[in-house]
This record gives structure tokens, C-alpha cells and sequence, in this order.
């Protein structure tokens, strides 16, 4: 294949990124090099005359013009002054060069030793103005994007570091290295990552493109240390001796942009780096906290503005989603502030990274390609048929182990065992149910949700402290499980990881048990993960705005539905809106439900540009019905048909007819008390949905144009 002409100004390039996932160490389809822990950096270098030019200087002796050098952070921010020893070394190397080249690399510091030391050593350097060098530094090189008039984006990984290889041999200036590479088995290389304490490797498909910007399955990272990138919300008032502050106060953002309190950290700072980091600190301080629930501090606390961002090292994720024994490492400017979000938990133990290949073939991430079944855990049975008298057995129990200590074993229809505690524990205050509460309603649901969860992967939203308190979301299934609970690896936009797959009792029930209040599956199947079954349409109102307004808009959904010929069906959401969901044909991808979904939203918004919006923005929807089309992404998810919600009225997302829609049902109408009883009374509204012929795709562009 022949490269294409390049096109680009390299100063809007931004590099490849690497998907958190795990990987086999010793696939013959891999590539296995360093994660440094540095800065990412885009070189170009620029000759400074044409070529010919070039060979007449050399012709006559003289030696030519050093070439034009500069690069870019992975954010576009040139670097140029902070590293000029980096730009020198580039335009030493390149004097001889008649090309343009574009190069992608980590800026890293160096010990005595020229070995790669961490981010940290490099904050003497991020502001850097003049040509003074604090910490040694090099560039190491691990691609090449642009050779000439050549774009070699579109090449094979193997075919670009071979010319990158030829390109830079020879080169002596340590301040310019290729990184290490090892081919097919990475084995060696992640016994001296552990050894000597590097953050990872980086797992590259040999086959992989360059895709500018994105991340990418094709590129893996493998971590070693649990890092987590966070924004300061404020800081703590130093005690005793201590100067400037006492700890950060640390935070995330959540699937709905608010920054959700972590923890804090008062632990790897330096004198100097307290100094520094306060100076910034105070340059944006507020007076209001910034975090969606204002954290309790055990010293009068100071808010900012959540604009930094800190990178620290932590034990593990709690219970209740705080980080445990955070330590800083340093500010990364280089990370973007809006979207710092809880990073996956894949750190590679050594057990993982050196079991043989034929072990971990079903964990083996494959970002495209055949789809694979479920690997359940345990029994591979599916949960036989539930009769009434099995269901009236399970209540039974569970009134029995309730009205006891709240502990006990539930005995499964299919034979297998599940632990139960703290059933009499309050999940909602108003009115007064509890877990075991929960418990009834998803056995009580139960004939009716399985087949709507059946084989999707499960994202679990766990209230722990009830519904009142804060709760978390676990997309990864926990490493001990029950037999009979399903789990699959599934590949979401960003990365790879077990999730619980629904369809069995014993999953259903084993999420309730984790506080799981609601189901929420995934748009696809784990057989065709790739492809959606249904899109939907989240109707999401301002708190204050009356009901009505939704059903408005759910209506107009409705008529553009009709005008494709594309059925609809509703259902309250269990909390505050309405759910509009259109069975997909067989194959559909997910980008093509998106734009179906985007397109109707869009045409809704504009027909009724008082009522209805497509902004996400929450200022800019004003009073006006979100119509959501975002949730329809590969990873995101949507609460089920006849889940229930955590919503303080104990809602349940029901199915409903577009009759009950014109006489005005509320979302309040349908909670876990009454679910069973409307259930027996109009029966399963949602088994049309999964028998019906989807939606014709083609129609939609049709009726898009103007």
C-alpha cells in the first residue's frame, strides 16, 4: 500500500492514545514497548532549505542551515522552549535531512545514569521560558508519522518503525533514543518493567494504523502501578510545622460531568512542591466547593476552582469509591481538566502477565472481529423456567431470612446457592423498604426482565448505604462470584474488561445482593457486542418542569417515528423522565443507531425549539425536555424495562402504552410496591419490542435532507 500525500500543518496533530485493557505477553501479532512516564510529545523538523540547496552546501564543504524544530504535547501546547536541548539535539541530527519529518515520542527525564526516571523530575520543566535545562531530558522516538511528502499514518505499524529504524541509525546524541521494542513476547521486557518499578508496557498490534487523536484498542496499555489523574477541588490547612496546606482535596468526574470527592492526599510532596503547588492553588481560589456533595475535611478546607489536575498512586478503589493511601506524584498539565474521569483497574498482577496464552484466551481482548460466547462462572446451565410456585419459594425465603438476622442462603431453582446479608437494612427511607424489599421485586420481575437482560453485558450503579447516600458505578464484574453468574469480557469505546452478563437468576439476584438497585445493560449482545438490538431516546426534564412537557416530546418522537415507519415503545424512566426505545435490524452498528437516534432528536428539537432541545449544556436547555441521543454508545447503558430505580419514591423504569401516555401516566405511578400487581393486570408491554422488525435505516437519510 502507498502512503498517501501529507496534508496536515503538524501543529494540529495529536497522537494515537492506548486503550487501559489487558493483553497476552506473548501474542506473535504484538509489538511490547516501555510506558515511559513522561510528556508526549509531535516533533518537526523542517529543513531549513530545499534540497538541492542542501546538496550544493555540501558540495561546496559549508555546512547547511540547521532545520526548523518544533513539538507539540498531546494537548497541541508547543514545547519547544521548556526542552531546548530536546529541539537542538533534532536540529543537530537533521542537517543533513532534504525533508520534512513528523516524529511521535515521550519527552522523559534522565538520572546520573541516563535511565528514565518519573513525570515528577520533569515539573522543574513545564514552565520553562528560558534555555536553562533543570533535569536532563531525552526523546524517545516510537513512531513516524511523516517522511517527505509522505503520510505514513495509513501504513502498518511494522512498515513505519522499519523506516524509523533506518532513519534514525546511526544517531549518537543520547538525548535522542529509540524506545526499546520487543516483538511477539513481551515477557522479558515486563519482568524488568516490575523490577525496576516502570509504570507498564504499551502492547501495539503490528498491523495498526495511525489514527491522529483517537484511542485506540489496537494500542493497549499495561499497567503495573495503580495511577489515577484527579482535579483538586481545594486543599486542607497545615498542622504543627508543616507549610502551605495540609492535603488535596481530589476528585472525578462522574457519567454526568459532576466531580465526585475521592479523597485527599497530603503524602509525596517536597518542600518545594508544596510551595509550588499552593502558589497555583491560591491563584484560583473560590469560595464555594466545587464537588457535587461538599466532602466533611478533618481541618477548615480552602475551594478552587477545578482546573488542576494532580496525578497521584493508590492502593485500590473502596466500597464507596474513594481512593485508598492516594500519594502524589505531580501536576499534569498535559491532561485535559474536563475529561478526568475514574480511570479502568486493570493492573497486570504477575500471575496474569505470565500464564501461558492458552490460559487466557477467553480474556484475550479482541476489539473487532467473530463474536464469542458468555463464560459463565460455575454452572453453565441458564436458569430453567420459572414457575410460580418456584418464585413463591424464593419470597418465602426471603421473608424467613428478613424476619431473622437479615443474613441467610437463598436455594436457587437451578440448584445453586447464593449468600444474602443485610436484608433488613433500609434502602429507602420514604417509604420505608429495604434490601430485602429489592430482592422481591426482581423475583417478582423476574420472568419478565431476564429475557430483556439476556447476554447483555451490566454496568452495576451500587448503592450500598441506600439511596440516599452516594453511589458508585462498577463496570468490572468482581473477581469472586457465585456459580451460575455469567460473565464476558466486552469491549467498550475505551477498553476491554469483564462485566456481569444478564439472563440468570442467579446474575439478577447477585447484583440486588451487591446493592445494584437498577439493571442497566448495554445496547448489544455479548454474541455481537459490536452491533445494537434497539437505540433509545432519554427524555430528561428540569427538575421543576410538569410531567406533562415530557409526554409532549414523547409524543413528537412518536409522530417522526411514524413518518419512517419505525415503531416506538415507552417507558417511564423509574425516576424523573421517559424512555422511547426502536428495535434496530440484525447487524446494526452502533454509530448507525447513533446517528438514527441523532437525526430524529434533531428534527424533534427543531420543530419545537420551545419544548424541546438537544443541547447538553444545562444552561443552555433552560426549561425545555432534553432529548437525549448520546446514551447510544458502545459501553453506555440505560436502565431496563421493569428495573427498579434509586430514585427516593423506589420507581420502576415501566413499560407503557401510548394510550396511557395521552391520559397522563407519571413516572410516580409505578414503584416496586405496585410493579407486580400492574404487571399481572396488563401483562409483559415490553415482549413486542424484542419480536419486533426494526427500524429501515435507509428511510431516516432519506428524511433528513432538506
Amino acid at each position: 500500500m502507498e502512503p498517501s500525500r501529507w496534508r496536515d500543518d503538524p501543529a494540529t496533530v495529536r497522537p494515537m492514545l492506548a486503550t487501559t485493557a489487558p493483553a497476552p505477553l506473548d501474542a506473535a501479532d504484538l509489538v511490547y514497548e516501555p510506558k515511559y512516564d513522561g510528556i508526549r510529545a509531535i516533533a518537526s523538523i523542517e529543513p531549513a532549505s530545499p534540497g538541492p540547496l542542501r546538496s550544493a552546501a555540501r558540495a561546496r564543504g559549508t555546512r547547511p542551515t540547521s532545520a526548523h524544530v518544533r513539538f507539540w504535547s498531546r494537548l497541541g501546547n508547543e514545547k519547544t522552549a521548556q526542552f531546548p536541548e530536546i529541539a537542538d539535539a533534532l536540529a543537530k541530527w537533521s542537517r543533513n535531512l532534504d525533508r520534512p519529518i513528523v516524529l511521535d515520542g515521550e519527552i522523559v527525564a534522565l538520572d546520573e545514569r541516563a535511565e528514565p526516571l518519573g513525570f515528577q523530575n520533569l515539573q522543574g520543566r513545564i514552565h520553562l521560558k528560558s534555555t536553562a535545562a533543570p533535569a536532563p531530558v531525552a526523546y524517545f522516538v516510537f513512531d513516524l508519522l511523516r517522511d517527505g511528502d509522505a503520510d505514513l499514518r495509513s501504513l502498518p505499524l511494522r512498515e513505519r518503525r522499519a523506516r524509523l529504524e533506518s532513519l534514525l541509525r546511526g544517531v549518537r546524541d543520547a538525548r535522542l533514543r529509540i524506545s526499546e521494542q520487543a516483538a511477539g513476547d513481551g515477557r522479558e521486557l515486563h519482568a524488568r518493567a516490575r523490577a525496576g518499578g516502570w509504570e507498564g508496557l504499551i502492547a501495539k498490534r503490528r498491523e495498526s494504523v495511525y489514527t491522529s487523536g483517537r484511542r485506540s484498542p489496537e494500542w493497549r496499555k499495561l499497567k503495573l502501578v495503580r495511577r489515577q489523574a484527579c482535579l483538586i477541588g481545594g486543599w486542607t490547612e497545615p498542622r504543627g510545622s508543616r507549610p502551605f496546606f495540609g492535603a488535596l482535596l481530589l476528585g472525578v468526574h462522574d457519567e454526568g460531568g459532576r466531580l465526585q470527592y475521592v479523597g485527599h492526599t497530603g503524602a509525596g510532596f517536597t518542600d518545594a512542591e508544596l510551595g509550588r503547588v499552593w502558589k497555583r492553588l491560591r491563584a484560583i481560589e473560590t469560595k464555594a466547593a466545587p464537588f457535587a456533595r461538599t466532602p466533611r475535611t478533618n481541618a477548615p478546607p480552602h475551594w478552587v476552582r477545578p482546573a488542576l489536575v494532580a496525578e497521584v498512586t493508590f492502593t485500590e478503589w473502596t466500597a464507596d469509591g474513594r481512593l485508598r493511601h492516594p500519594s502524589y506524584i505531580a501536576l499534569r498539565d498535559d491532561i485535559n481538566a474536563e475529561r478526568v474521569r475514574r480511570e479502568p483497574d486493570t493492573v497486570m498482577t504477575p500471575v496474569e502477565a505470565l500464564a501461558p496464552a492458552r490460559a487466557r484466551a477467553a480474556a484475550a481482548v479482541k476489539p473487532r472481529g467473530p463474536s464469542r460466547r458468555a463464560e459463565p462462572v460455575g454452572d453453565r446451565r441458564r436458569t430453567p423456567r420459572l414457575t410460580p410456585a418456584a418464585l413463591d419459594r424464593l419470597l418465602e425465603q426471603i421473608d424467613a431470612i428478613e424476619h431473622g438476622a437479615g443474613n441467610g442462603v437463598l436455594d436457587l431453582p437451578d440448584d445453586t446457592r447464593l449468600d444474602v446479608t443485610n436484608l433488613r437494612k433500609v434502602f429507602w427511607p420514604r417509604p420505608k423498604l429495604t434490601k430485602g424489599d429489592l430482592f422481591r421485586h426482581y423475583i417478582r420481575m423476574a420472568p419478565c426482565i431476564l429475557p430483556v437482560l439476556a447476554d447483555r453485558p451490566l454496568v452495576m450503579k451500587r448503592y450500598p448505604n441506600g439511596v440516599e447516600a452516594r453511589p458508585f458505578y462498577q463496570h468490572r464484574a468482581p473477581e469472586k462470584r457465585p456459580a451460575g453468574v455469567r460473565v464476558a469480557h466486552a469491549t467498550s469505546e475505551t477498553e476491554t474488561r469483564p462485566h456481569l452478563v444478564g439472563g440468570t437468576l442467579a446474575t439478577l439476584l447477585y447484583s440486588a445482593q451487591l446493592a445494584a438497585v437498577s439493571q442497566d445493560p448495554w445496547f448489544s449482545r455479548i454474541q455481537s457486542e459490536a452491533a445494537v438490538d434497539y437505540v433509545a431516546f432519554d427524555l430528561d426534564p428540569p427538575d421543576d418542569l410538569p410531567f406533562g412537557r415530557v409526554l409532549d416530546v414523547a409524543r413528537w418522537v412518536r409522530e417522526e417515528l411514524l413518518t419512517l415507519k419505525a415503531p416506538g415503545f415507552a417507558k417511564t424512566s423509574g425516576a424523573g423522565g421517559l424512555h422511547v426505545c426502536v428495535p434496530m435490524p440484525p447487524d446494526t452498528p452502533y454509530q448507525a443507531g447513533l446517528l438514527f437516534c441523532q437525526i430524529v432528536a434533531t428534527v424533534v428539537a427543531r420543530k419545537h425549539p420551545r419544548a424541546a432541545t438537544v443541547e447538553r449544556s444545562l444552561a443552555a436547555r433552560g426549561r425545555r425536555v432534553y432529548v437525549d441521543y448520546l446514551q447510544n454508545v458502545r459501553g453506555k447503558t440505560l436502565a431496563s424495562a421493569y428495573s427498579a430505580r434509586g430514585s427516593e419514591f423506589a420507581g420502576v423504569s415501566m413499560p407503557v402504552t401510548w394510550d396511557e401516555i395521552d391520559d397522563g401516566v407519571s413516572p410516580r405511578d409505578f414503584t416496586i410496591r405496585n410493579a407486580a400487581a400492574r404487571l399481572q393486570a396488563v401483562g409483559d408491554l415490553w415482549a413486542p419490542l424484542r419480536r419486533s422488525r426494526g427500524a429501515d435505516l435507509r428511510a431516516v437519510m432519506t428524511y433528513a435532507e432538506p
